[in-house]
């Protein structure tokens, strides 16, 4: 099913003068709208750096849309090339929560392959605001489009498009370079993600990690070294770092091979862990509407533009993974507790973007907030506890060794480069863009 704006509007329309809905009790509904999202991600299993860029443009949208109720700058005071819907005819006209929604949800159906379904998730969320006077419903549901219309048009320019159309990836045949890993040998993820547009980081070199450890296959060389601290931790690991590489392992396309039979498991992506904590932290603190919009604005650029330059590294440095290595110069038949990801090792793309996240929630929420995490429950994982945002991040770093796919060195400073992009999205945030 396409939706248009005509027909989205019309829909919800028949929704709101159904006399036998029944409105549910009022809650800030964009963390319901936010995990409909989360769905259709994990449904239409988006990668990693895909999701973000899914995620970003719906909170931009919900975000902006409370310009006309004068809660909020418009995008524009941070991105000049954003061009602003003008909120003349709307101020003092729409609900902000349902013009949140409704934008939110909207944007994001146009990024996303099932749009059907998420058609399906706001035709549920759209009951509970049954008791919002039909005028008011209505100029919420047209400024909601306005604003929708105009982050499509701007992601347009995002280069998404034309990474698409670029040459497929050419394996560099060198030792020291990155090959794809058993058990699916995928062709590697967005390798043109570098070149995407960011939103608030002026220029990638300017958040480059410190240089990996140059490659060697001498026993007892540093890169041997970092290789064979994997391999040794991963053969004597304790449980709960077992525990705790499965909670964040977070891959969206998990392949399972069973003899000849191969079987795929949809899980929720880092970017959408990380999301679902803004949400946790939104909902523990009983937020506003304006504060929660803008955690899930803060995270969804810090994890945008964190992908990027992660990416960028990536495909530059082009560090072979420790399955490969080990493969072939400690142990043939060792295997990572977690399915190695198809794309190079250096740096860590959990330690960027959750540095990154935890720098901009610390900066919303406090430097000592503490929350359970329920986020893996759905995927039958238990809830975790963290004393803060930084507890949390690096965990999610840490996993990545437990996991047996990343080295120490990767993981240490993708922290570092994560933590810069954070601060960088905060330093502009607070400078041109919060009200």
């Amino acid at each position: 099913m396409k939706i248009t704006s005509k027909s989205f509007v019309f829909f919800f329309s028949l929704i709101f003068v159904h006399t036998t809905l029944v409105a549910q009790k009022r809650e800030l509904l964009v963390h319901r709208a936010q995990q409909a999202i989360t769905n259709v991600i994990v449904h239409d299993i988006f990668s990693p750096p895909v999701a973000s860029r899914i995620y970003v443009y719906a909170s931009i949208a919900a975000h902006e849309s409370l310009v006309a109720s004068g809660k909020s700058h418009s995008f524009h005071a941070l991105r000049n090339d954003f061009i602003q819907p003008s909120p003349l005819a709307f101020e003092g006209r729409v609900h902000p929560e349902a013009s949140a929604v409704y934008a939110m949800m909207l944007t994001a159906s146009k990024l996303v392959f099932s749009e059907a379904r998420l058609l399906d998730s706001m035709s549920v969320i759209a009951a509970a605001f049954k008791d919002v006077e039909p005028a008011r419903l209505a100029a919420s549901m047209e400024w909601a489009t306005v604003v929708s219309n105009a982050v499509v048009l701007w992601s347009k320019t995002d280069r998404y498009a034309d990474t698409r159309k670029m040459r497929r990836y050419s394996l560099i045949k060198d030792k020291s370079a990155w090959s794809p890993t058993p058990p699916g040998y995928f062709a590697p993820v967005e390798p043109h993600w570098g070149k995407m547009r960011t939103v608030v980081l002026d220029t990638l070199s300017n958040f480059q990690p410190k240089r990996p450890i140059p490659f060697s296959d001498s026993t007892g060389s540093p890169f041997y070294r970092q290789a064979e601290q994997v391999f040794r931790h991963t053969k004597t690991m304790p449980r709960e770092d077992s525990a705790i590489a499965l909670f964040w392992d977070c891959n969206p396309f998990h392949l399972t091979v069973q003899g000849h039979l191969n079987f795929a498991t949809k899980k929720l992506s880092p970017g959408g862990h990380w999301m679902s904590i803004a949400g946790i932290a939104s909902r523990q603190s009983n937020a506003s509407l304006e504060k929660s919009l803008q955690a899930y604005l803060f995270t969804s650029i810090a994890l945008y533009d964190a992908f990027i330059s992660c990416w960028d590294e990536k495909y530059r440095s082009n560090v072979i993974r420790p399955e490969t290595y080990i493969n072939a110069y400690l142990d043939q038949g060792w295997r990572p507790l977690l399915q190695t990801p198809p794309f190079p090792e250096y740096t860590s793309g959990h330690s960027v973007i959750s540095a990154a996240s935890a720098v901009v929630l610390t900066q919303i929420f406090g430097p000592d907030f503490k929350f359970r995490d329920d986020t893996e429950v759905p995927y039958g994982l238990p809830i975790r506890s963290f004393t803060s945002f930084w507890h949390a991040a690096n965990e999610a770093a840490l996993s990545r060794f437990y996991g047996g796919i990343h080295y120490k060195g990767s993981i240490e400073n993708g922290l570092k480069q994560g933590e810069l992009i954070g601060l960088k999205v905060v330093q502009s945030m607070k400078q041109r863009f919060r009200k």
